[in-house]
């Protein structure tokens, strides 16, 4: 089977990309920084908006929507993802015995990503609630306001969300790849 994305410009995609061998990597604000700084760095170069995100333990979620002439969003990924492996500290990377055997170097994501091309604004709000329901679904936390490493906070002050979102059960049957 040929896997095949979707490259659609100016489109809003939902991503999920997960740690080599689900290692916690970021369990804490100081290594949660380092992505963040990666984003930074490549959206600099190469814009885009990251609509919604939630970085947990072993993976993080992200809605992007690109500029109106561009679809390259795997071109940014590889550059935020080789940028993370160039600035993270030792202890945040994989142990070298488990590098990948094709290339020398150490695993700190898993090697491919998975992506969603959003349809509509129903498919946008799904994913939207799914990335922010996130550390509720894995126990991490009671409610998404708990989570500090979501862009959830920045939708309570816009309005969009009452601080107390999500507190109930939710369901996101057939969203995300985790």
């Amino acid at each position: 089977m040929e896997y095949r994305r979707a490259f659609i410009p100016g489109g809003s995609f939902f991503f999920t990309l997960v740690t080599e061998k689900r290692c916690p990597l970021f369990d804490n604000e100081h290594n949660v920084d380092v992505p963040r700084q990666a984003f930074r760095n490549v959206k600099e170069k190469r814009p885009f908006d990251i609509e919604a995100i939630v970085i947990m333990p072993d993976h993080l979620h992200s809605i992007w929507t690109l500029p109106p002439e561009n679809a390259d969003f795997s071109t940014r990924w590889r550059l935020i993802k080789t940028w993370f492996g160039k600035h993270c500290s030792a202890d945040l990377r994989v142990n070298p015995d488990q590098a990948r055997q094709n290339k020398n170097q150490q695993a700190v994501w898993q090697h491919r990503f998975w992506e969603h091309a959003l349809r509509d604004e129903t498919d946008f709000t799904r994913h939207l609630e799914y990335i922010h329901y996130n550390p509720v679904k894995h126990g991490y936390v009671g409610a998404p306001k708990d989570w500090q490493y979501s862009s959830f906070h920045r939708y309570v002050r816009a309005g969009t969300y009452p601080a107390a979102w999500g507190t109930g059960t939710l369901d996101f049957e057939g969203i995300g790849h985790e």
